[in-house]
């Protein structure tokens, strides 16, 4: 595998949202309608302009991206035809290193991330009935 990572920039943000979308489809079925939308749009002028976001990159293509704040792992989202694949382990312990990450905030109904995240090493430490945009989708804290 010839993998590696660099920090986005404004020209990748529809490559990005291509990720997003194809992560968000395969694992995100409580997410409505209405919300994906919303997020589509909020997410490349609301929330990456104001991220370090690092893409990871396999064979010059983005094939996943994440990134963190303040130890906070904020977003990890690899493509759905790379996911199984341990390109989500290896872009985490990328940005486990290169930042610092401890705690994550999962979607609750989203029990493969909750998975994912164990296999990592993080536990459960609390949980909030909303999301960080207020809306009602419940959100487990998790910390190593």
């Amino acid at each position: 595998m010839t993998e590696q990572f660099r920090l986005a920039t404004i020209e990748d943000y529809p490559r990005i949202m291509e990720i997003w979308e194809s992560a968000v489809s395969a694992t995100h079925h409580f997410l409505s309608e209405e919300d994906f939308i919303h997020f589509k749009q909020v997410i490349p002028t609301d929330y990456l302009p104001n991220l370090e976001v690092f893409l990871l990159v396999e064979n010059e293509i983005p094939i996943g991206f994440s990134a963190a704040s303040e130890g906070n792992l904020e977003m990890l989202f690899i493509h759905n035809d790379y996911r199984g694949k341990k390109y989500g382990k290896r872009l985490f312990q990328f940005m486990k290193a290169s930042c610092a990450v401890d705690k994550v905030d999962v979607n609750e109904q989203n029990i493969q991330a909750i998975g994912f995240y164990e296999k990592l090493g993080f536990r459960r430490i609390g949980r909030s009935d909303q999301d960080g945009s207020g809306k009602n989708y419940p959100i487990i804290h998790m910390s190593l």
